[in-house]
């Protein structure tokens, strides 16, 4: 929850010409949704696509304050995230509520970034392999092929978020390596492999590209550092290597 309108904008507009001509790699914004048009008009035809923070798994009705799928396409919108863990935590939604959001935003024609990940004290309990079982088999349950290929996972450990204490390489990977195989046992082989899988959690330029460095890391999902134009450009161009 950042940035009013004329900021987004700004930023955006900072953005650009910091990230012309880089192809290989997917650029995202997702700012608020009172942002969404006016920034999603900034960037056409830049190579900067425009997503969604969250949506709901109708597309119109009695549901005051939720956002449709449809909504967000309608203002510009490639992606939405779902799942992401302040959704998790702090409005207490559950994996058959993301599943149902990701299987409605995607039959919408959204792409979307699935968020997964644990908590500090889950971690310490040594939950975190439980945690992530749970949440990519109900999560991404009943998903097809075809679906996968328009999904970002997203692993967000949740004591590294905005406290500005990052997950080691080696921790990312771990993690990231333990997903993957999760897919590959509850789909295949090939679509694990296929999969992207984004780290989230205090990635900075100085770290970025130690994390995305490693085998199954790739890419970023990028909470403070993309508020300035200068230091996600600067992590745009590590994933790029």
């Amino acid at each position: 929850m950042n940035m009013l309108v004329g900021d987004a904008v700004a930023m955006v507009n900072a953005l650009k010409p910091l990230v012309q001509g880089i192809s290989g790699v997917d650029i995202v914004v997702c700012p608020p949704y009172t942002a969404l048009h006016a920034v999603a008009q900034a960037v056409k035809g830049s190579n900067i696509a425009v997503g969604g923070q969250n949506s709901y798994v109708k597309e119109s009705g009695a549901f005051t304050g939720e956002i449709a799928p449809q909504m967000l396409l309608d203002v510009g919108c490639a992606w939405t995230i779902v799942g992401h863990s302040e959704r998790r935590h702090s409005f207490n939604e559950p994996d058959a509520l993301l599943n149902e959001k990701l299987k409605f935003a995607l039959g919408a024609g959204l792409r979307v970034m699935f968020c997964i990940g644990e908590t500090l004290a889950e971690r310490e309990g040594g939950k975190m392999f439980e945690v992530l079982t749970r949440q990519v088999r109900e999560g991404l349950a009943g998903l097809s092929e075809t679906e996968f290929e328009n999904i970002a996972v997203a692993y967000e450990p949740v004591w590294a978020i905005g406290t500005g204490v990052t997950a080691k390489p080696e921790q990312a990977e771990e993690a990231h390596a333990f997903v993957r195989k999760l897919v590959a046992d509850q789909f295949s082989g090939t679509i694990a492999d296929n999969l992207r899988i984004q780290y989230g959690g205090s990635v900075k330029p100085d770290n970025a590209a130690d994390l995305m460095g490693k085998p199954n890391v790739d890419g970023a999902l990028v909470g403070g550092a993309a508020l300035k134009a200068e230091s996600f450009a600067a992590i745009v161009k590590a994933a790029v290597g």
